[in-house]
């Protein structure tokens, strides 16, 4: 038998709780952790930003209050130590309108913020959001003597802080996607100059399982998968070498039971014939001699005659199942033909189609008995099994094959199809040629197809 490739089995096939993953390409398994490391890599920064941003906002503005306190405490003094205190209170707060983040309030003007209110524009909403920016402003008491004249405002501008951090984050989020695209730019052409030899590989592997061991498997891609290139064209180049020492023995074994089926048919020519012949004029010698014609019927004679008969159509039969020897005497064509003829007569409803080529004639030695036999176990199976009412038979010589097609519209194909003695006989004739056969089922009709690969043309 030609050798096949081992194929793994189910049970060792590895089994993912994620059928999605196991969908993916190799690129989009590469990309895909690349994208899930930046997207955590961001969701960190922002957990960050929100977990020390306010911190960082207090430690930034701390020496501000603090000037803000101590401005009010000195306000306070002055106004205490001042002959006219409402006048010094009016310096200070004409004094004081260049600082943006102290402002004094007088009593009962307006209530006093203590918070920013307007951020940069530029800053989305979720950003500042993000901050979590806590209560900075502070707000100092102004008196004179026991009055309440006002307030000490310390009100912090954030916009410069938040602008900062906005220009900070983009930048990560730059790099970050930067440093995406060029990994995952890496990660396609790595992908891809192990993608294409890898795709050549499996290529070669379907040829070598369909029977095609002479095209080479390039040598590309990395070191790894170059090494299973070579392997695999040392796995085609030994598969080869069995599959043509298969075919060999296949051809001698087939070529050794032709032989002795010859010598069979021979022996059973030369010793029944004669026996039968003696058999058949004892019978008729035994015969009342008086009587004219043939023995009547009931009589020993008659009975003898009838088996003798029945023994000489059965060797026959045989004779012509061993070996055909009209295919040596009449040609494939003929044979092929009155193969046809036997098959129209044994089933008189049975519709017979053929197409023969005459150039079947030509055909000689192992070749020409397969073709017969090929087409007669074709014809057995349809006579026994199909219970068809037309079938087809088509040989031709197709440039450098012989193509055999035969054809029915019976009963079809069994579910649990397997080959009997004829087909299996008839698979290792085709196979020992480096042919093929299909047994199947197309539009309606069960189809036989054969193809022979020739060793020389044939005469157009």
């Amino acid at each position: 038998m030609e050798p096949k490739l081992p194929r793994l089995s189910k049970s060792l096939s590895t089994k993912s709780s994620n059928p999605l993953w196991n969908r993916l390409s190799l690129r989009a398994r590469l990309l895909l952790p690349l994208a899930a490391m930046i997207v955590g890599a961001l969701l960190l920064g922002g957990l960050a930003l929100e977990t020390f941003s306010p911190e960082q906002f207090a430690d930034e503005n701390a020496q501000g209050a603090r000037s803000a306190q101590l401005v009010a405490d000195a306000l306070n003094a002055a106004l205490a130590a001042a002959n006219n205190p409402q006048q010094t209170l009016d310096a200070f707060a004409d004094g004081l309108g260049t600082l943006a983040a102290i402002e004094f309030v007088p009593a009962g003007s307006k209530p006093p913020r203590t918070t920013t209110e307007t951020y940069p524009g530029n800053v989305p909403a979720w950003f500042t959001a993000l901050l979590q920016i806590p209560q900075l402003g502070s707000t100092h008491p102004i008196r004179i003597g026991t009055a309440h004249v006002g307030d000490i405002l310390f009100k912090p501008d954030l916009s410069a802080e938040i602008l900062e951090k906005w220009v900070g984050f983009l930048a990560i989020v730059a790099s970050a996607a930067a440093l995406m695209l060029l990994a995952g730019l890496s990660a396609y052409f790595t992908t891809g100059t192990a993608l294409h030899p890898l795709a050549q590989l499996g290529a070669g592997l379907t040829r070598m399982r369909n029977g095609d061991f002479d095209a080479t498997i390039p040598l590309a891609g990395p070191p790894e998968i170059r090494r299973s290139c070579a392997e695999a064209n040392e796995l085609a180049a030994t598969l080869k070498r069995l599959s043509r020492d298969n075919r060999n023995l296949l051809r001698k074994l087939v070529a050794v039971q032709d032989d002795e089926r010859r010598e069979l048919a021979r022996e059973l020519h030369d010793e029944m014939g004669p026996l039968l012949f003696a058999i058949r004029a004892n019978a008729t010698a035994l015969s009342d001699p008086e009587a004219e014609g043939p023995p009547e019927p009931g009589s020993p004679a008659h009975g003898i005659l009838s088996a003798a008969e029945a023994l000489q159509q059965a060797n026959r039969r045989v004779l012509e199942g061993l070996s055909p020897v009209y295919v040596a005497e009449l040609g494939l064509a003929a044979s092929i033909q009155a193969l046809l003829r036997n098959a129209q007569s044994q089933a008189p409803g049975l519709c017979v189609a053929s197409r023969i080529d005459h150039r079947l004639n030509e055909l000689d030695g192992l070749i020409s008995q397969t073709t017969y036999r090929v087409i007669q176990e074709g014809l057995t199976n349809v006579l026994r099994h199909a219970q068809a009412t037309t079938m087809g038979v088509v040989a031709t010589v197709n440039g450098d094959q012989i193509q055999i097609e035969i054809t029915d519209d019976g009963v079809g194909l069994p579910r649990d199809l397997t080959f009997g003695r004829g087909l299996t006989g008839m698979h290792d004739r085709v196979r020992a040629l480096d042919g093929k056969l299909q047994v199947l089922r197309e539009h309606g009709r069960t189809v036989a197809r054969c193809r022979l690969p020739l060793d020389h043309p044939v005469g157009q």
